[in-house]
């Protein structure tokens, strides 16, 4: 008896991994990259710390590792299977007799693996990460993570001190040419004036913090009464921080996103539920079911549109093949947002979509395994080969009419030596 896994399987798994990760790798660096721009701009505009960023970042990748890793998956089967039909591989593995499913061996074991993992991510990692990309976002919004004072321009604290700092130092620990003007209920006031200062924490009292100004001058001004100036050397400007509210627990913002499996069928069939949180939690239950179970589909997806046609070298299926996987995500992520309306019934918006495209997967199979010289898209092959041709006629032609234009202009004749002149 043969054994299961052969010395073909393993070098079928080897050329399928290396481009695999590559696209992993590839797909979520540029989702990130795009992310962080924005996240950059925000977090400057709330006056937060930068690391703040990377810490959303973090918490963004099991939300972007959804699609990358089917994608990675599929593009690793079909970079691979490419490889061997180009070199001519593959038609040795099938003169001695091993069929495409037999050699969608090794693929289908990494596509369960992947499978298993792709659901412990959005079952459990992307609606946990998801709550604390939310509480971070309403943390920098609120002041919790230390926003900084916009250096420049009047800051508002607790709607009772305006703030003006000129310019920063190390760091921000040294403030220079500081502007402060504290309004008390009573209907006093001071405009304080310093050379410069700094912040420092209050040991006594967390709620508050301590501006320590430096040859300065304070203006006091009271109602029905004239002004006091007063110079000073040292002031101690004692400054109350915001109420910090608690952040919503996860899931009460009524986002389904956020709740893990088990919650979602608690909620989903529960009886104390009400009619909009089962709508809810069954349309983003079938969602992550959906989402899961299509890869199933992406080995044979991938060797329909990898094999190209004889003699031709086309690319065409790895561009027709990220369309697809991207298209159906945002299908699926249009018809979770619908039933979650509930416009239309979940499992139908849900599972129509993939019993279409499961389909055509399988014709699209059938076409390159057993039908004798089949393509999946041999008319999109067709067409677009004869676009390439077109596009080369239209190219030489130009390429000759102007090389004719040269061709055919006067050329200067020689006069000999004593030639009478016409």
């Amino acid at each position: 008896m043969s054994r299961f896994i052969t010395a073909t399987d393993r070098y079928i798994l080897r050329l399928v991994l290396v481009p695999m990760f590559g696209v992993f790798l590839l797909a979520a660096s540029l989702l990130l990259l795009e992310k962080m721009l924005r996240l950059f701009e925000f977090v400057s505009t709330e006056g937060g710390p930068i690391t703040v960023v990377f810490r959303m970042l973090m918490n963004l990748v099991p939300e972007y590792a959804g699609l990358a890793i089917p994608l990675g998956l599929m593009l690793g089967i079909l970079f691979a299977f490419r490889k061997l039909a180009t070199s001519s591989e593959l038609d040795v593995f099938r003169a001695v007799g091993l069929s495409y499913t037999r050699l969608l061996r090794m693929p289908y074991l990494l596509t369960i693996l992947l499978m298993i993992v792709n659901f412990a991510i959005v079952s459990y990692l992307q609606p946990q990460a998801r709550f604390a990309y939310q509480e971070l976002e309403y943390e920098l919004q609120s002041g919790a993570l230390g926003a900084s004072i916009k250096v420049g321009e009047f800051n508002t604290i607790e709607d009772r001190i305006a703030l003006r700092i000129e310019a920063s130092e190390d760091g921000g620990q040294r403030l220079l040419g500081i502007f402060a003007r504290v309004a008390e209920n009573s209907g006093q006031a001071l405009s304080i004036s310093a050379r410069e200062g700094r912040f420092l924490a209050n040991r006594e009292d967390r709620n508050t913090i301590i501006l320590r100004l430096v040859d300065g001058t304070i203006v006091h001004e009271v109602p029905n009464g004239s002004a006091r100036v007063l110079s000073f050397s040292q002031h101690d400007l004692p400054i109350d921080l915001p109420a910090l509210q608690q952040f919503r627990s996860r899931g009460s913002g009524a986002d389904e996103r956020e709740y893990l499996l088990p919650e979602l069928l608690k909620i989903g069939w529960g009886k104390d539920s009400t009619a909009a949180e089962r709508t809810g939690s069954v349309a983003a239950f079938n969602y992550r079911m959906v989402e899961v179970v299509m890869m199933l589909m992406l080995p044979l997806l991938a060797i329909s549109l990898a094999i190209p046609p004889k003699r031709s070298t086309s690319a065409l299926g790895v561009f027709v093949s990220i369309v697809v996987v991207v298209a159906y995500h945002k299908v699926n992520q249009y018809a979770s947002e619908v039933a979650d309306l509930g416009r239309v019934d979940p499992f139908l918006s849900l599972w129509g979509p993939f019993a279409l495209l499961t389909a055509m997967i399988g014709w699209m199979y059938y076409q390159v395994a057993f039908v004798p010289g089949g393509q999946a898209i041999g008319f999109l092959e067709n067409a677009f080969a004869w676009a390439g041709r077109r596009i080369k006629k239209m190219l030489g032609n130009r390429t000759r009419g102007m090389a004719g234009k040269y061709d055919h202009e006067p050329q200067a004749v020689p006069v000999e030596a004593g030639a009478a002149n016409v």
